[in-house]
């Protein structure tokens, strides 16, 4: 429920900074670099600082992934929201390249424990959430303090600039907030997509795209939503356990792709 009410809080945030309707933390590369990470950590270097080594490994590559992006929206064509979205998409193929060779490189033996984690079962453990759920319900809080800046940015960068809002300053706040949250969502259960990009879409058809409404909504039907995959993980092999990745991935891609073919 803490990473559906993360994840999808983090994909409204997103749409709204990019004003791209397609945008969620996968697409932007934050989630591929992420997984880089916390590959990193499965298959060479072991858990060095105890508990805590794959969320601070997850993080790091979330934040690689958010300064790749940086550089890339130095210039000034590159910070129009197609380009960012492309910009995110080239560098999630390229962290995920470097994820594949570290698989290929790494211990056979634990190839088999990074595909589980990557399908989305996870390492998460009751003992290892207080700092982490701590860290995750900050960030959603701080973006949904922003809410009332991402309004003004959804009404174009111009009209955000006339109003005061310091647009390159607010964009890149919310993506390095989207970054640690979703970087620390990957690092505890692993890869699960479409979250982001699915919860926000359906909420908005209910309540508008006023972001004072939509992301604390966003929350609680993101915590539905996961838990709701979850049950479905749970009983449709039952009883043994599908990893949740493949579901949300099957129902975020369908949605995906209705909404391509609408649009």
């Amino acid at each position: 429920m803490l990473a559906g009410a993360g994840l999808a809080v983090a994909g409204a945030a997103l749409q709204a900074a990019t004003r791209n309707p397609l945008t969620d933390p996968f697409l932007l590369g934050v989630s591929s670099g992420a997984s880089l990470g916390a590959v990193l950590v499965i298959s060479h270097v072991g858990l060095v600082i105890g508990a805590y080594t794959m969320p601070v490994f997850s993080f790091a590559g979330g934040l690689l992934s958010f300064l790749l992006l940086l550089i890339l929206m130095k210039r000034p064509e590159n910070q129009r929201p197609d380009r960012l979205v492309l910009a995110g998409v080239a560098i999630s193929f390229l962290l995920m390249a470097g994820t594949n060779g570290l698989i290929f490189l790494g211990d056979q033996r634990a190839a088999q424990s990074v595909v589980f984690w990557m399908l989305g079962l996870g390492r998460a453990r009751w003992d290892l959430l207080p700092i982490p759920t701590l860290i995750i319900v900050l960030g959603v809080m701080l973006l949904i303090w922003q809410a009332r800046n991402l309004n003004a940015l959804m009404m174009g960068q111009e009209s955000a600039a006339a109003l005061g809002i310091s647009v390159n300053r607010v964009r890149i706040t919310v993506l390095l907030l989207a970054t640690l949250v979703t970087s620390l969502i990957v690092s505890l259960t692993g890869t699960i997509g479409f979250v982001g990009l699915v919860v926000p879409h359906i909420m908005r058809t209910f309540i508008g795209g006023d972001n004072r409404i939509l992301l604390p909504v966003c929350a609680l039907a993101g915590a539905a939503f996961m838990l709701g995959m979850d049950i479905v993980a749970r009983m449709l092999l039952a009883p043994q356990e599908l990893p949740i990745g493949i579901i949300t991935g099957a129902v975020g891609g369908s949605y995906f792709c209705y909404l391509l073919a609408r649009r």
